[in-house]
């Protein structure tokens, strides 16, 4: 455990399926039953990867926070490992509400979830079957694998391929998996090739943590089939998308028409790219607009200062 300002930092396991995910609860000090926010973080990347740089400020404002790994990654279970699997990840989801809805130390009645690119199109997903759910935001939201796969380039998906056919026939043989760069330079094959791509993933490692660039290949159908975008009009709380005007990851342009259909839907544009969002002044404007938003929705109390 860990102090800080305003707020205690526990290590904590959940269960889901037929492992656990580890993950960190930020409790705000001096405040008794807050809200809670839970964050996921996007394709294949760790709590680690500036997820607690978000938490730390939402429980500075006096709302608790549950930053978790999905399970195949990082520290939490899962085997094999780097198995990025929508059905699964989307289960820890709902294994984390359920997790929180089991505590007795923050107010279970008012949760919002908060995902950041693929794990931001969870978001919207999960927000859609949870209508008890106070409040969600998406940040730089992966809504929709096709026009994904689109800005990833013909020629970079043909090449990813073969790579997939051969994790395919591994998985049918009960092989190791055939891994696959999750970021990669412009033109080579990976589930991100754009030029701020492995470069913007590099700058989220921290010192001393190693992240691994890589994942199964066989997930890259099922992504290209996800279109989590689709559920935004089923999301009947408020939702707050975050969109990078110059995303070249997740498209903005239809991103934008899927936030348009969330009934309570409210939606911040940023002049900033996809990995800009985690640090900087972009980050501090986004966190700003953030906590301002959960404020809104899920009335904190007042955080008592630090003695």
């Amino acid at each position: 455990m860990t102090t800080a300002q305003s707020f205690t930092r526990h290590d904590i396991t959940f269960p889901s399926g037929d492992s656990t995910c580890a993950g960190w609860l930020y409790l705000p000090t001096g405040v008794t039953s807050p809200p809670v926010v839970i964050l996921g973080h996007g394709l294949g990347a760790v709590r680690e990867m500036r997820l607690d740089a978000f938490a730390e400020r939402f429980a500075q404002a006096g709302i608790a926070a549950v930053a978790f790994t999905y399970r195949h990654f990082g520290d939490s279970g899962g085997h094999p490992r780097q198995l990025l699997s929508i059905k699964r990840q989307l289960a820890d989801w709902d294994a984390a509400i359920a997790y929180v809805k089991a505590r007795t130390d923050v107010d279970r009645t008012r949760i919002a979830v908060w995902g950041s690119s693929f794990g931001g199109g969870h978001a919207i997903t999960v927000a859609s079957g949870h209508p008890e759910l106070r409040a969600a935001v998406a940040q730089c939201p992966f809504t929709d694998g096709l026009a994904s796969a689109l800005a990833l380039g013909p020629a970079a998906s043909l090449k990813i391929l073969p790579v997939v056919a051969r994790d395919l026939a591994a998985r049918g043989r009960g092989k190791p998996p055939v891994m696959v760069p999750i970021a990669a330079a412009p033109g080579s094959p990976a589930l991100m090739n754009a030029p701020d791509a492995l470069p913007g993933y590099l700058a989220l490692q921290p010192p001393g943590k190693t992240f691994r660039n890589e994942v199964a290949a066989r997930v890259i159908p099922t992504i290209a089939a996800y279109r989590p975008g689709r559920a935004a009009r089923k999301v009947t709380m408020p939702i707050l998308f975050c969109v990078s005007n110059t995303d070249s990851v997740t498209p903005p342009a239809q991103t934008l028409r899927y936030a348009d259909t969330a009934p309570r839907g409210e939606i911040k544009r940023y002049d900033a790219g996809h990995f800009d969002f985690y640090t900087g002044e972009t980050f501090e404007e986004l966190v700003r607009d953030q906590t301002e938003f959960l404020t809104r929705q899920l009335h904190p109390a007042p955080v008592a200062p630090t003695p």
